[in-house]
This record gives structure tokens, sequence and C-alpha cells, in this order.
């Protein structure tokens, strides 16, 4: 036991670095470390890649709202484009976790695994969208938001992989389009969180000390450590290559997605 409690809190440590130092949020490297951590402890495989999903989901609570605060105080947050962005991921948020829980175990390993190749060729090669249109309507970032909350809470992160280049490609200025996209973790966050709880209350595949989909002693083992640690990673992004930094976390992802891919369809 003490062994998986230093496990949560190294895990929560690596993936505050790993936030601060590109900006995407640590759900990439939580989710897929939990469900091989999850495998170890002889976790269901019926539920264990759900229980990734959700207990990264609701890690992302505590940080979101961290790093949301401290772009307030700098005044980078485009709070006139959160507002429709935030309608359109609650609703969105909601509807991953159900599209989620449709799913087995091994197909929702599937689509993370997939989404971390898309995600591995996307940091590997450094891709940008080119800049889009200046004018966007409320409708469009309410559609949008609701996109991003879909996707971002059946892959359990905070959506920053996609709400930066989105926000990018809508000529927001690249300092605001993380903050804002930092704010919009937080809906996506707390919404499906509270909906994974909601989804895997009573289910008797989970073990003790969870609520609903949540297993909470990796809840608070990596909560301890991400917050202090991502000021560390933000620190270190002003030191180190971020280029080559990139690439090797590429390289992860590109594992990782493999190794969800072969596992499940060989």
């Amino acid at each position: 036991m003490l062994i998986t409690i230093l496990t949560y809190l190294v895990l929560g440590a690596a993936a505050g670095v790993v936030a601060g130092l590109f900006g995407i949020g640590g759900g990439l490297l939580i989710v897929p470390v939990l469900v091989f951590t999850f495998e170890l402890q002889g976790m269901s495989v019926d539920v264990l890649t759900h229980a990734a999903v959700a207990t990264s989901l609701a890690t992302i609570v505590a940080t979101s709202i961290s790093s949301t605060l401290a772009h307030h105080r700098k005044g980078a947050v485009r709070w006139d484009i959160f507002k429709p962005l935030a309608l359109g991921i609650l609703v969105g948020a909601v509807l991953g976790v159900k599209t989620a829980g449709q799913m087995t175990g091994e197909w929702l390993q599937i689509t993370i695994g997939c989404f971390a190749i898309v995600m591995a060729f996307q940091m590997g090669l450094n891709l940008k969208p080119e800049a889009g249109e200046k004018t966007v309507s409320q409708g469009e970032y309410v559609f949008s938001g609701s996109l991003i909350g879909w996707l971002s809470s059946i892959f359990g992160i905070g959506g920053g992989s996609l709400s930066v280049p989105y926000l990018t490609w809508r000529r927001i200025k690249m300092q605001q389009a993380v903050a804002t996209s930092a704010a919009c973790g937080l809906p996506i966050a707390v919404m499906g969180a509270l909906t994974n709880v909601w989804e895997g209350w009573g289910n008797a595949q989970m073990p003790e000390w969870s609520a609903g989909y949540i297993y909470l002693p990796a809840l608070v083992g990596i909560v301890l450590t991400s917050t202090f640690f991502a000021k560390v990673g933000a620190k270190l992004a002003h030191r180190l290559p971020a280029l080559i930094l990139k690439r090797i976390f590429a390289v992860f992802l590109l594992c990782v997605g493999l190794r969800f891919l072969l596992s499940n369809l060989l």
C-alpha cells in the first residue's frame, strides 16, 4: 500500500511538471499511468480505464483553480470568451462521460490510444493551426465548447491540448489562449468528475475508497503534489530546451498509444 501511495505522489509531481512545462495539463500523463497502476493493483478491467479517466478529471479541479487564479491576476483570461465556451463545455462534459460509459474498457483504451498518437505527432512535429477569421459568433463558441468538453471528458484531460489550438486558430493571443484554456479546464473537470461519480455510484467492481468511478487514494495523492510541481515545471520551461522536451514527451505518448491499441486489438 505504501508503494502505491508513493506512486500516486510521484505521478502527481510528474503531472504537475508536465503541465507547467508544456501548458497542456497533466491528464495526458495521469490517465495512462493510472491505467497501468490500476492494472497492477488488480482492479477489474471492466472499470479500471473509466476509473483512470474519472480520477484524472477530479485531479484537474484543483490544478485548474490554481492555474486560473494565477492567470487572472495577470489579466490574461478572456472572460468574455470563457462564458460561451463554458456553457457548451458543461453540456459536452456530461455527454462525454455518458459516451465513455457506453464503451467497454477495451474500446475506451483504444480511443484514448488513438488520441495519444495524434497528440504525439502534434507535439513531436510542433504542428500549429493557421489563424482563421477574427469574427467569431457566440454560437460558435458554445458549439466549440461542447465539442471540447465532450472529447476532454472521454480522454480525462483538462482540454488544453484542444482549446489552445482552437483559440489560437481564432486569432486569440497565445498568452490569452493559454489563460482562457486554463479557466475552461475547471468546468470540464468539475462537470466530468461529478458525472463520473453519478455514473459509477454503487458499481460493485470499483474497489473500496471510491466515489463512483473516482478512486480517492489516487486523487488525494496526485493533488497533494501536482499543484506545487506545476510551478516547478513553469520555471523549468524558461530554462530547458522546450522543443527537445516536447519530442521526448511525444515519444512517451506514442508508446502509450501503441500499447493501448496493440494490447486491445491483437
